[in-house]
């Protein structure tokens, strides 16, 4: 990903627990091992065959406080703005939506290709040989991590199959800090382990992640999870440096055009100033990264 400029602990992906307390004792094998095709097939059916699609939350119609306030007195405060990509700070009317609850689980990616008879990408199927041949790592587990090595384009594709889209980026954000421009989406608080999965760091980007259906405690004001770490999340808007200087006050749906498709909400690898509501990211839509996931949204009417 480019930018610019618990109870967590307890579902933290047990890639800690089974593998990674291993990890500090010896040498990590490469993903780059080569995958046998015919034993992992049936693993990829059993991790799709036990994936529980999220719950979807109703987001109301109505203003809410968009980007940031200039601030350039504190400049490592979290009030601060990360870059300028998020200014100004502009009230936006949004109609009512509806947006998963959770990220989309690893479980459901593979079901939804399998449907499709897709296969999944080689990066994918890397990291999960890796992950149950080396650190046996349980498919009752892998079906909860969130979707990952996904492009712009898989992650849309996903969406319209289940007759939803990608978020827009207002939509993202309204979910994620609710209407009054909260700054994480539980509030004030500087993040901790016990709101979200952020500043881990692997050598070999085996992801450690949370369950997507985790994470109550760092919620949004809907109800949302990891809207902040665990995955960052595509969006369904093309990243424009000043678009927010010249949003439209309803209904924004983003840049006609672009190089790269927003990323909101910071990841397992983040920094904590990557997880406010109102930082902005994008990454080139052909991207397939063990950071970036996604959630679909549906319009109400």
């Amino acid at each position: 990903m480019i930018t610019f400029s618990s109870k967590l602990k307890a579902v933290l992906v047990v890639a800690l627990a089974v593998g990674g307390i291993m990890a500090c004792w010896m040498p990590q094998p490469s993903l780059a091992q080569p995958v046998n095709q015919k034993q992992l097939e049936p693993r990829l059916a059993a991790i799709a065959a036990l994936a529980h699609p999220s719950p979807m939350v109703s987001i109301p119609a109505g203003w809410f406080l968009m980007g940031s306030v200039r601030k350039d007195d504190d400049p490592y405060g979290m009030d601060t703005q990360f870059d300028d990509t998020e200014l100004p700070q502009k009230r936006i009317w949004l109609d009512a939506y509806a947006m998963d609850r959770d990220e989309v689980s690893l479980g459901e990616y593979l079901a939804f290709l399998r449907r499709q008879k897709r296969e999944p990408p080689e990066e994918l199927k890397r990291l999960i040989w890796h992950v149950i041949t080396v650190h046996a790592m349980p498919d009752q587990v892998l079906t909860r991590w969130p979707a990952l090595y996904l492009t712009w384009s898989d992650a849309s594709d996903f969406c319209r199959a289940k007759s939803k889209r990608l978020p827009t980026e207002a939509e993202w954000e309204k979910a994620a800090r609710g209407t009054d421009g909260g700054l994480f989406p539980w509030g004030h608080a500087a993040p901790d382990p016990e709101l979200a999965i952020f500043g881990k760091y692997h050598a070999h980007e085996i992801p450690l992640v949370a369950a997507v259906d985790s994470g109550e405690e760092g919620q949004s004001p809907y109800g949302l999870r990891h809207m902040a770490g665990n995955v960052a999340e595509w969006v369904r808007d093309w990243f424009g440096f000043d678009y927010y200087s010249v949003t439209p006050e309803r209904n924004p749906p983003g840049p006609s055009s672009g190089r790269y498709r927003g990323v909101r909400g910071g990841s397992w690898k983040s920094k904590p100033t990557m997880l406010r509501t109102a930082t902005r990211s994008g990454a080139p839509p052909d991207q397939r990264s063990p950071t970036i996931g996604f959630r679909c949204a549906k319009s109400s009417s």
